[in-house]
């Protein structure tokens, strides 16, 4: 039989360094000399965040929040403006090489597109600008956010357009855009925050 003493010298030599750092030595089941029982121990470490601590938490995220969306918005703004800037460059352009192939300005906006029908192109279907911008409804087409509305002037006496406008208005006034623009065939592009822009407003 092994003596009690020698046992007493086993047990205070089986001593152990728990990850925290706290070094303890096994006396009996479940305690220890200098901590508390394990199974306390145990159950402190898996403790979570309090309920103060989380409110913190979501009021931060929430302010940051209430900061980065209208910036982001506005950022969308501003790309789908400069993205209708750059469209009625385009209908400007393609409105010049209409009227130097075919005698005259198109009557209506769907004579500038027509691309991939397969046939060559004519003055009912010049195929210079991409379907999406032409439309597929004569006079409007919609793209990023505005609405397009083309408008041509009178046939002279040998049938030929002499000059157009065209409107560009946000498809939803201070969501996808605050300014609303003009151009015709002087190529002039003219903005307005108030509503639809005229050939009296200023150039931007």
């Amino acid at each position: 039989m092994l003596h009690l003493g020698k046992i007493g010298s086993v047990l205070r030599a089986a001593s152990c360094e728990f990850p925290c750092g706290t070094r303890i030595a096994l006396t009996h089941a479940g305690t220890t000399e200098d901590s508390e029982p394990l199974g306390e121990t145990i159950v402190k470490k898996q403790k979570g965040f309090s309920l103060i601590e989380l409110l913190i938490v979501v009021a931060i995220i929430l302010i940051i929040a209430a900061i980065a969306i209208p910036n982001l918005l506005r950022s969308k703004m501003a790309a789908n403006e400069a993205s209708a800037v750059g469209s009625l460059r385009t209908l400007n352009t393609a409105c010049v090489t209409y009227s130097t192939s075919y005698g005259g300005f198109p009557s209506t906006l769907t004579e500038l597109g027509g691309e991939g029908n397969g046939a060559l192109p004519t003055s009912a279907a010049a195929q210079l600008i991409d379907n999406v911008l032409s439309g597929t409804a004569g006079d409007t087409s919609s793209k990023s956010g505005y609405n397009f509305t083309f408008s041509a002037g009178a046939a002279d006496s040998s049938g030929n357009v002499d000059y157009y406008i065209i409107n560009a208005n946000p498809a939803n006034p201070g969501v996808t855009g605050l300014r609303y623009f003009f151009t015709d065939q002087s190529g002039v592009i003219r903005a307005e925050t108030a509503g639809p822009a005229t050939v009296a407003d200023s150039p931007i």
